[in-house]
């Protein structure tokens, strides 16, 4: 092929539109918790695969924390071998479908795609390749196709045991890539079904949990085991998985699930809840939860929701779900600096969230009985730039209000659990987060690793997959190195 030729043939794929991805309307979603997004049109996937140019350079790639070949991968696709292009993805990512779903991907693999901000002929811009849409759609594909997720082949079993204590996305991939290596692995989680952040974090109308049922039954078919409702650091000491239980190693990825508290006045009334305790009381099953948090949510009419990234939307879009009559976003900053994902607040707008920004609670007012039944809010203006680099937010005097508040959400961030780093004989920093070598993700102590949230602070899926397969990297070689395991 000439220059010409080549050229011809980019500009040709520059100039196809980006395909639409159907959802559901807002006012039908709002009253169930299936998946906002709905199935993606065969067409239309393989329209939207042949916008990727294939540049050599392929800076989603680089973009990718687990460095998927998306080119090779949308390829395939373009050229009708969907399960070629679901393998590819395998390749590197032990959850694509789930990655697809969740990850922000407009500031990860298609924020770096060159289809988003090459300039046409026309001197016009289009939006770049739908990667994350084409990732759900090509695994989802698959599993449909084969009937269930698939199962890797382990090589001989080498007698070495592994403990991963937490099945987050981190410790799922650990456990994947170690038994896939002839290692025996068994899963700790203190919550009742495994899962982590996947199954205890993310509403349902961002993925469903069949999903996670799904891949869960497929690692329990390749061999690992699920130890459920046991609290490592309480129930069992780590001391106690290596020196009596006899387990090799063990690996950390217990995430960072703990609310961080606002601080305010009233904080302690009822119907004021953490972000996780309402997202797990509303978004699932009561077998699925400890009995003291299996009764749903006090709603009411008006629900205040405090907090700007990602966890926030889900609370208030969970609240809108559950039947809210107003639902209120309170940020202290403006819009530009929130830390969430655009397309989260579009989705909460559409559904009918109101957002009062420049605007923080400073105490929550109680009735007779005990429960919260209002806020008193400040308006806030911004000054200079604090240590993250967004302005600092200062409250403007005398702009004090009150709205109505028949419930509350504090959803301000998250951190580790510092009751569990208490009881571990590792380092952690004063944030209760694992100190690790940041290339194996070994411990201070030689046979504890570590990756994943507990160790970054609240971040990604993507992320804590990536620290998994690199964990999962250096536990094999670290047991590879103790030799033959003892018979008997």
């Amino acid at each position: 092929m000439t220059t010409n030729e080549q050229t011809r043939q980019i500009n040709d794929r520059l100039n196809i539109p980006r395909q639409p991805v159907p959802k559901q309307a807002p006012a039908d979603r709002v009253t169930n918790f299936d998946e906002t997004y709905l199935l993606m049109d065969m067409g239309a996937a393989l329209v939207e695969a042949s916008r990727c140019i294939d540049c050599p350079s392929a800076p989603c790639m680089d973009a990718c924390p687990v460095h998927n070949d998306i080119p090779a991968a949308l390829k395939r696709l373009e050229d009708g071998d969907l399960l070629g292009a679901a393998a590819k993805f395998r390749e590197t990512s032990t959850l694509p479908e789930m990655c697809g779903r969740l990850c922000p991907q407009e500031s990860l693999c298609e924020g770096a795609c060159v289809v988003g901000f090459a300039i046409r002929p026309d001197g016009g811009l289009h939006p770049p390749v739908a990667i994350g849409r084409l990732e759900s759609f090509i695994t989802d594909n698959e599993r449909r196709t084969i009937g269930r997720f698939p199962v890797r082949l382990s090589v001989p079993a080498t007698g070495r045991r592994v403990a991963i204590v937490g099945s987050g996305p981190a410790g799922l991939t650990v456990a994947e890539e170690l038994q896939a290596r002839g290692h025996s692995c068994t899963v700790f989680d203190m919550w009742p079904e495994p899962g982590g952040v996947l199954r205890y974090g993310i509403p349902n109308f961002k993925m469903s949990k069949q999903i996670l049922d799904e891949k869960l039954q497929s690692l329990r078919d390749q061999g690992i085991t699920f130890v459920t409702n046991t609290k490592v650091g309480t129930d069992v000491t780590l001391d106690a998985l290596h020196d009596e239980q006899g387990f090799d190693v063990i690996f950390i990825g217990t995430g960072a699930g703990v609310g961080n508290p606002l601080r305010a006045p009233g904080e302690e009334l009822g119907n004021v809840y953490p972000a996780t305790d309402f997202l797990v009381r509303g978004n699932l099953r009561p077998d699925e939860l400890p009995e003291h948090l299996r009764e749903k949510p006090y709603i009411g009419t008006d629900v205040v929701v405090v907090g700007g990234g990602d966890t926030s939307m889900d609370c208030v879009r969970t609240a809108i779900r559950l039947g809210a009559q107003q639902v209120t976003c309170v940020y202290r900053r403006t819009e530009a600096e929130m830390l969430g994902r655009a397309e989260e607040r579009k989705h909460a707008m559409e559904e009918g969230v109101t957002f009062a920004y420049l605007t923080t609670p400073v105490r929550f007012i109680g009735d007779p009985d005990g429960n919260v039944q209002s806020v008193e809010l400040v308006k806030m203006e911004l000054g200079e730039p604090d240590a993250s680099g967004r302005r600092r937010p200062i409250q403007v005097e005398g702009s004090e209000y009150t709205v109505p508040a028949s419930a509350v959400v504090i959803a301000v961030g998250y951190g580790a659990d510092a009751e569990f780093a208490e009881h571990m004989p590792v380092e952690t920093d004063r944030w209760g987060l694992v100190k690790v070598n940041d290339r194996t993700g070994q411990t201070n102590v030689p046979y504890i690793f570590a990756g994943g949230d507990v160790v970054n602070g609240a971040d990604l899926v993507v992320t804590a997959i990536a620290d998994g397969k690199r964990a999962a990297t250096w536990i094999h070689q670290h047991l590879s190195n103790m030799g033959p395991a003892k018979k008997g």
